[in-house]
């Protein structure tokens, strides 16, 4: 049997996460500013590999994927497709 999945609680989990951390550079970590940023990237990846994942997988379309992001299909697939799907 499968559990739920908690993605909002675990995305306000990963936000409070994220502003702690911006607040404890600011205390004066100047140097963990290049971590804060590397984490940019990382989230920039994690949001194509999801998106990939729900079109190869799932079968979403463009116009799927941008709707909860509040951008046109085509700027959805501009940025992370190309295909013609």
């Amino acid at each position: 049997m499968s559990r739920p999945v908690e993605n909002p609680d675990y995305a306000a989990f990963l936000k409070r996460i994220i502003r702690a951390y911006s607040k404890r550079i600011a205390e004066g970590d100047i140097e963990a500013l290049a971590d804060l940023s590397g984490i940019v990237a990382e989230l920039d990846h994690a949001i194509a590999q999801a998106v990939l994942q729900l079109r190869a997988q799932h079968g979403y379309s463009w116009a799927d994927i941008a709707r909860p992001l509040g951008i046109t299909r085509q700027a959805a697939q501009q940025r992370w497709g190309g295909d013609s799907s």
